[in-house]
């Protein structure tokens, strides 16, 4: 499977690297299967990952492969050029397609390296319109995705305005090679088989989940510097972390890379005050320094630094934009943290954090959630939403504790640690 496997990493160009992570993206994340029709989105700079991406599917027997190109250019023509009108329209069409796709079957794989900061400058009421009108649009594909009907994953790329926005201060081509460094790393490439590496740390995961699961706390509480709050776990919740078998019974890593751990908190039982840790890129804005308070599982107060604007029409989305869909645990010497970097995308920072998720929940956190109805894994304190938007709440200063049934509290992390 791995042509580089047992190669020595730091003889290996760049070519090859990057070779490896087409491998890793299609025999990891996805598990492609034979006779698989493949659905890639990626921005234009992520050519040459798409095709060694492409060379690995059709090598692993996929029928198709499908790929849908986005240029950062020709989306900041549209808000500074299009009618008043257009920030209320998607490509329903597109997206309908999309789930028509993997209605029939098909992998769904995502490329991330966005500019974080692409719409910084541009109108926070068009934007917000813009993204709650893709939003809506997209439903019909999202649901299969995190329902997990079918078998997806997201890798990154490299893009020199991202790599800028965390290296600043080089010159482009240093700062694109030192975000590459940081992306093998993370997904387990500068090792002598990546293949072999990711499935030692799967069952890493499995085995923190399956802890997690044996405890069946009903309640987890975070604290630390402008945290004390309470997250109450839905009913019939289960943990999950790593590889995991979609509906369609194949078996993939939805996020490469991974360090996570997380679970289905109850949309009703969340309160307290929480403060980010680091900055969430949304869509092209950057928001830093996130400050809320839940009463009875709803943001009633929000605050931040800079993108506040775009903050408060993102809970304004819907009725369920103001609860969680998600919670996850990691420890803050996973090895995307001890990098010591912040990327300013939510794939790379959500793993060096413990996070929460404001919107859709994942039906897979629920025992038996294949086979659950709406309306059941509602009844259990399931989420809605056109939204899943993940923030980090997790640090070296943050503890965390599980509280039992009974309403005692264990230790589960100190000092952003597992206990």
């Amino acid at each position: 499977m791995n042509k580089h496997a047992g190669a020595a990493p730091e003889l290996l160009s760049h070519e090859e690297r990057l070779d490896r992570l087409g491998q890793v993206a299609v025999h990891v994340g996805l598990g492609l299967v034979s006779g698989q029709e493949l659905v890639i989105t990626a921005s234009i700079e992520a050519l040459p990952l798409v095709r060694r991406i492409t060379e690995h599917a059709y090598k692993a027997g996929a029928s198709l492969v499908t790929t849908l190109f986005a240029d950062d250019e020709t989306t900041l023509m549209r808000f500074r050029y299009a009618p008043e009108d257009s920030f209320d329209r998607a490509t329903g069409w597109l997206y309908e397609g999309m789930a028509t796709a993997f209605r029939n079957g098909a992998a769904r794989l995502a490329i991330s390296g966005d500019n974080p900061s692409l719409l910084a400058h541009e109108d926070p009421d068009r934007v917000s319109r813009a993204n709650r009108a893709r939003s809506q649009a997209y439903m019909p594909a999202l649901s299969l995705i995190a329902g997990f009907d079918i078998n997806w994953t997201i890798v990154s790329y490299a893009a020199p305005a991202w790599a800028k926005a965390m290296f600043p201060e080089d010159p482009e081509d240093i700062a694109v090679a030192k975000l590459w460094h940081a992306i093998f790393a993370a997904s387990r490439v500068d090792t002598p088989d990546p293949v072999a590496a990711w499935r030692e740390h799967n069952a890493a995961l499995n085995a923190r989940t399956r802890q997690l699961n044996g405890r069946r706390y009903a309640a987890l509480r975070f604290t630390g510097p402008g945290t004390d709050l309470t997250v109450g776990l839905a009913d019939d919740h289960e943990w999950a972390g790593g590889a995991s078998t979609a509906k369609n019974g194949i078996v993939c890593n939805a996020n490469i890379p991974t360090e996570e751990v997380f679970t289905t908190p109850h949309k009703l039982r969340v309160d307290g005050v929480v403060a980010s840790t680091k900055p969430l890129s949304y869509q092209g804005t950057l928001i830093e320094d996130i400050a809320v308070r839940f009463e009875a599982g709803r943001i009633v107060e929000a605050k931040a630094r800079t993108g506040l604007d775009v903050l408060r029409k993102v809970l304004d989305t819907d009725e369920g934009s103001r609860r969680l869909g998600e919670v996850a645990l990691v420890p803050h010497s996973s090895p995307i943290s001890k990098s010591g970097l912040l990327f300013f995308n939510t794939l790379y920072d959500e793993n060096a954090a413990s996070h929460i998720a404001l919107g859709q929940s994942y039906s897979k956190c629920f025992v038996n959630g294949a086979s659950l109805t709406p309306e059941e894994l509602a009844a259990r304190g399931a989420n809605s939403s056109l939204i899943h938007i993940d923030w980090m709440i997790g640090s070296g200063a943050v503890d965390v504790d599980g509280i039992t049934a009974a309403g005692a509290a264990e230790p589960v992390m100190r000092k952003g640690e597992w206990v």
